[in-house]
């Protein structure tokens, strides 16, 4: 054995061993020691300033070790704990100091600025900026007055509820929120998750009092964990569901709104209450052989096909834009003359009937929290709240980043959450940002949060003065607006975007699609986070093993699946875990899988090398390691031990704070002989230095 240590480590030194200024290699130097078989490798330092600068180059490296292994004790998590709360409360307290300073008023104007963002921005509002404010209020309005009508009875509500929630959240948000262009209202995946869940509780063709008290408890649960996420900064709990799991939810949400509205399209009486497509498909097939009306379905799609057609011509024309926001709402003119002058409803064709008009009732006293229902509803209230934030935010922010200003994710919360508690208390259901009415926002110009002031305003007057008009508009027009608004939610080419980017993540997206597809909402949620945190797991338990050789004509040390052409090192291996945290979940797999690369390795030397060649270090890069817990310490032990029974010797690098700090107190540095480097390069060259 020693025989073949010796013989490998004299080829192996004339490779790697550095050279003196004259050009010869310090393996040269080698002489035989006779006693124990083995070689000694002496170096001649005696002759020049090479051997000085050799000499120094030695000397560094112990020093260069000392910097890891001498660094001081990290903060512990109660202390790291301590400090972010003291921080946070000296930040306070020092803003509460400067504003003790300030006069009366200025203190109060900057109070109600950090609570109200409208009082900063309205101080250097200007009379242009309302010109484009009240054209952008006026369109959204008539895009947001057809469409509130139709979410309400997509969530099994009366037609005013989708009015009342387009008058009060929206003031609401425009003295609390920081977004300029966001349009705050009632959406379609909301309604859906609303009457999908909901009606389980209590039907709503039964009991129509009892579930519109749901719906009012449930938006009052919604809006406060929505304050709650921006009030205790818990906005890391909206990203439990990935971008892919929204894409996901979204297009299958998207298909399921879009084959419910057939039963107004088509003018069906009685249709299923459940969401998945195979019973809606069957209850259309059931419907269309019974008794279905034709004058209904004509009417609906002619003016589906109006709807689409404007909004083709408007992605074409950019100075049309005021066409496809104003064609719903001309589509309701137009039809509901149509009903009242040839008598349609008389034939057939459903209509609206009675809107109750008028500004929002109070309905503090429906918010029933006796209810034998209240654990699912408080359920159901923080579905609907993170599922509502999740839109809110990215429309927010897609907009924000095209204006170039930062929007605050957790004043966004408390805004939301704010127009939805207040809205609860005023008849109104679970309100969010719409993309469809925000890009028709922001195309019309709009300045400030303004225009939702004015649309607020404008539907106001709807209620007040033309909700009778709307006693003969027909329900496939209703039907037709929201058919008109699906597309937008089902992003074809994201979908391929991300399938060509992450497998996994598509993996999440086609589970979501598939879940509410073919189950229910819950379902599909419930599977896309399922998957998402797997994916997790998975990459935690399964982390992958770099194995990492030199570039060549540099110090670097790269990946060599991913640089082929990297340059072996004789007799050393280097691996770098891709993982964050040596842990109990993979520390055994990682062990394996360096002690199988290690033998696989000899092997193939052994085949391809008439000599015995060993190898000689494992040399193992830490830096992408954050933490290690003990059993991550256990099995780096086992690691060593059986590295040196098979006459290999263990080598650690760049190991970061808390793990060297760890490795320390457990005595594990001590029982590798200290073997700890800043670089692969000072590792290499320490571990044959001592060799020598």
């Amino acid at each position: 054995m020693k025989e073949r240590d010796s013989e490998s480590f004299e080829s192996l030194s004339h490779q790697v061993l550095p050279k003196t200024s004259n050009g010869e290699s310090l393996s040269h130097q080698v002489l035989p020691n006779t006693s124990n078989g083995t070689h000694m490798i002496q170096m001649a330092m005696a002759n020049s300033g090479s051997s000085a600068a050799a000499q120094a180059g030695h000397q560094d490296q112990p020093d260069r070790s000392k910097w890891l292994l001498d660094c001081p004790e990290p903060p512990s998590p109660w202390h790291e704990v301590k400090s972010y709360v003291k921080g946070s409360f000296l930040t306070k307290l020092k803003r509460f100091k400067s504003l003790q300073k300030q006069p009366l008023p200025k203190r109060t104007l900057s109070i109600l600025q950090a609570v109200f963002p409208i009082f900063g921005w309205c101080r250097n509002y200007k009379l242009t900026m309302f010109k484009n404010d009240l054209m952008a209020g006026l369109t959204l309005a008539s895009l947001c007055i057809p469409q509130s009508i139709g979410y309400a009875t997509l969530a099994k509500l009366d037609p005013q509820y989708g009015l009342y929630t387009s008058v009060v959240p929206p003031l609401i948000y425009a003295m609390m929120g920081t977004s300029r262009e966001i349009a705050i209202g009632p959406v379609a995946v909301v309604s859906l998750l609303i009457s999908s869940m909901l009606q389980k509780l209590i039907d709503p063709e039964i009991d129509p009092l009892g579930y519109k008290k749901l719906v009012i408890t449930t938006t009052f649960f919604a809006g406060i964990f929505q304050a709650s996420f921006g009030l205790f900064r818990l906005g890391f709990l909206v990203d439990f569901l990935s971008h892919a799991a929204i894409v996901g939810f979204m297009g299958g949400a998207a298909i399921v709104i879009g084959l419910q509205q057939l039963k107004g399209l088509l003018g069906i009486t009685n249709f299923t209450t459940n969401t998945d497509i195979v019973s809606v498909l069957r209850a259309v097939w059931r419907s269309c052989q019974q008794q279905w009306s034709p004058h209904t379905f004509i009417l609906g799609c002619s003016f589906l096909s109006f709807i689409l057609i404007t909004r083709f011509i408007g992605k074409k024309n950019k100075k049309l834009f005021w066409l496809p926001a104003t064609a719903p709402l001309i589509a309701v003119v137009v039809s509901t003359l149509m009903v009242f002058l040839t008598k349609a409803d008389e034939h057939g064709v459903k209509t609206v009937k009675h809107i109750k008009g008028g500004l929002n009732p109070i309905s503090i006293h429906d918010l029933d929290f006796n209810t034998p229902h209240l654990g699912q509803i408080a359920k159901i209230g923080l579905i609907i709240a993170i599922i509502a934030l999740t839109e809110a935010i990215a429309v927010g922010r897609s907009f924000a980043g095209i204006k170039g200003y930062r929007l605050d994710g957790n004043k966004e919360m408390m805004a939301i959450g704010f127009s939805n508690v207040i809205g609860s208390f005023t008849s109104c259901y679970a309100a969010t940002g719409s993309f469809s009415r925000t890009a028709v926002n922001f195309a019309a110009g709009c300045e400030t949060a303004m225009s939702n002031i004015v649309m607020s305003v404008t539907v106001f007057v709807a209620l007040e003065c033309l909700t009778r008009l709307l006693y003969y508009t027909p329900i496939a027009i209703l039907a037709s607006i929201i058919l008109s608004a699906l597309p937008g939610l089902i992003d074809i080419n994201e979908a391929i975007h991300i399938w060509k980017v992450d497998k996994f993540d598509f993996l999440a997206l086609i589970g979501a699609f598939i879940g509410v597809l073919f189950a229910s909402v819950e379902i599909g949620l419930l599977v896309a986070v399922v998957i998402s945190f797997a994916k997790i797991i998975l990459i935690s338990v399964r982390p992958g093993i770099e194995t990492l050789r030199r570039m060549p004509g540099t110090d670097i040390f790269a990946d060599t699946n991913q640089y082929p052409m990297t340059v072996k090192t004789p007799g050393v291996l280097i691996f770098r875990v891709k993982s964050a945290l040596l842990c109990f979940a993979n520390a055994s797999s990682i062990e394996e899988r360096i002690m199988g690369c290690v033998n696989e390795e000899e092997e193939e030397e052994n085949i391809k090398s008439n000599a015995k060649r060993k190898i000689l270090f494992v040399v193992l890069d830490m830096s992408n390691l954050i933490n290690v817990d003990t059993s991550g310490i256990t099995a780096l032990a086992e690691l060593h031990n059986n590295l040196t029974q098979a006459g290999v010797e263990l080598v650690l690098v760049n190991p970061k704070w808390e793990v060297i700090h760890k490795l320390n107190q457990a005595g594990f540095v001590s029982k590798i002989g200290g073997k700890v480097y800043m670089t692969i390069e000072e590792a290499i060259d320490a571990c044959f230095g001592l060799k020598v």
